[in-house]
């Protein structure tokens, strides 16, 4: 069934492709509005080769990275923290549920005030994008542990820590991890826009020069750049989520 939704999606691509592709090539879409996805991959390619923007590739893949760890580190400890505190947590999940409805960008003259100008305003950007998701997805882990596992952490009289450690985290590891693919997601989606109106370097800032330039064939094939990283990463990061759905489903759930 899994290899036959993959092929299924992977057939939808492939037509979505070739229909561009092909709306592209007999003048239907204007070059002057986009180009034939071959055209990009080809220019992508040219581009990689020349290095014109590796410093802008590594720029944004170095804080992308940086915010997507600080957002799960961060995000798992504070849900932690407060699924620990009951009380705490009725008061904050409001605040939690409504948190994207706050403008995070309208905070980056303060951040700049904070962390000066360059890559830090726009890591911290995404990872205030990004750590809620694993706040959440951590207090819901926590929730779905059964119940039976915290008595046995009592019955072997391990501390607060250690049942934490040796118990609840792997028990919890499985729905982690869905935290874990949304921290990422949001991690790039707050680097690659903050760089297009904050940033002076980075793939962002590269595809926005590029459009006020009228050069489409550069902007194009950054974007291309920019979806299949995204693409990779997010099925790495769903073939070990599956990897760890199945574990979970394989093992009988104790009774509670």
């Amino acid at each position: 069934m899994i290899h036959t939704e993959r092929l299924i999606r992977m057939g939808i691509v492939a037509g979505l492709i070739l229909l561009v592709e092909w709306l592209c090539r007999s003048g239907t879409i204007p070059g002057t509005v986009l180009i034939a996805p071959s055209a990009m991959a080809r220019h992508a390619i040219d581009l990689l080769r020349e290095g014109r923007f590796a410093g802008d590739i590594a720029t944004s893949f170095a804080s992308i990275a940086v915010a997507s760890l600080c957002a799960v580190v961060l995000g798992f400890v504070a849900g932690l923290a407060i699924h620990a505190m009951p009380g705490v947590r009725r008061a904050l999940e409001p605040l939690i549920a409504s948190y994207y409805a706050v403008p995070t960008f309208a905070f980056y003259p303060v951040f700049i005030v904070l962390f000066g100008v360059g890559v830090l305003p726009i890591i911290v950007i995404a990872t205030l994008l990004a750590v809620v998701s694993m706040v959440t997805a951590t207090m819901n882990g926590l929730d779905r542990i059964p119940r039976v596992y915290a008595k046995t952490a009592r019955t072997m009289r391990l501390s607060r820590w250690q049942a934490v450690w040796h118990v609840k985290l792997p028990a919890a590891l499985p729905h982690l991890f869905g935290g874990v693919r949304l921290a990422v997601s949001h991690a790039f989606i707050g680097v690659i826009a903050s760089e297009f109106i904050l940033s002076g370097a980075g793939i962002g800032y590269a595809i926005g020069y590029a459009y006020n330039n009228f050069e489409n064939a550069d902007m194009y094939a950054l974007m291309l750049m920019v979806l299949i990283a995204v693409t990779l990463v997010n099925g790495v990061l769903d073939h070990v989520d599956a990897r760890f759905r199945a574990r979970r489903g394989n093992v009988a759930s104790p009774r509670r």
